[in-house]
């Protein structure tokens, strides 16, 4: 069983300790579980507002922009389920001892950028090189 790590309220990873030792992972953790845990009550919410607004509109505009409210938000709902997706991956990378190391060239990824974006598996300069390659490509 796994002793939990002592994390300060206040508590912000730094440069200058060890990198992903057990703070800085408790950190993330926590970080990435209230962004999942906020993301599914989202989805609970959405779709109890769904279920509770089925109703016959009788005016075709109305339900037309009913339906087109309707359509968004579960697109908006599709790609929090992918999102809760990466969260659960990162949370898997944080359990096996990969998490905060790039995926391309195995370098740590920046404290900073993991705090921005705490689901990130490459390095800024690995992401950029793959958004230009993606870009070259796609003009083709």
């Amino acid at each position: 069983m796994k002793v939990e790590t002592f994390l300060p309220d206040d508590y912000q990873p730094a440069e200058d300790e060890p990198f992903m030792n057990e703070r800085q992972l408790e950190y993330f953790r926590r970080k990435l579980l209230s962004w999942k845990n906020d993301l599914l009550a989202d989805t609970r919410d959405t779709i109890e507002g769904l279920q509770d607004s089925t109703r016959n509109i009788p005016d075709v505009a109305d339900r037309a922009s009913e339906e087109t409210d309707r359509a968004l938000e579960l697109r908006t709902r599709d790609r929090q389920r992918k999102l809760v997706a990466k969260i659960d991956s990162a949370l898997r990378r944080i359990d096996e001892g990969e998490y905060g190391y790039c995926e391309v060239t195995g370098e740590p990824i920046s404290l900073k950028r993991l705090d921005a974006r705490p689901i990130a598996t490459m390095s800024l300069e690995a992401q950029e090189r793959h958004e230009r390659r993606e870009k070259v490509h796609r003009d083709d």
